[in-house]
């Protein structure tokens, strides 16, 4: 899995992903509203063919941002966690879980991934 540019991607290719300026309309924000809320640890973002853009599975009809998703960022930025390290974690199949991380903020199990993210920072 790498990018056009040779360098390991972060996220593979099935992974869908939204223009940051569809996360702005879909979070009725301003674009830099967006960038504002990457730097504070609300949301990750990554590039993809020269553009940034952000996972379309850190969004929900319900509250915007899925729940549970900065505080994990948090305990794992704390914790080491470069943000490629954390978009790849919360991205990997976990058989515990069952599924990905991800999957598990989405289905409203935040606390469970939150603790296996304190687990893994300390």
């Amino acid at each position: 899995m790498t990018d056009r540019s040779g360098t390991p991607a972060v996220l593979s290719d099935d992974v869908v992903t939204l223009p940051v300026a569809d996360v702005a309309q879909s979070l009725s924000v301003p674009v830099s509203r967006v960038h504002q809320l990457v730097r504070d640890g609300q949301l990750l973002s990554l590039r993809r063919d020269g553009a940034t853009v952000v996972p379309a599975d850190f969004l929900d009809d319900e509250h915007g941002i899925v729940k549970g998703l900065s505080g994990t960022i948090t305990v794992l930025r704390d914790g080491g966690y470069s943000d490629d390290d954390i978009l790849r974690w919360l991205f990997a199949d976990d058989d515990s879980l069952p599924g990905t991380p991800v999957a598990a903020l989405k289905a409203k199990r935040h606390k469970e991934v939150k603790r296996r993210a304190q687990a893994m920072a300390f």
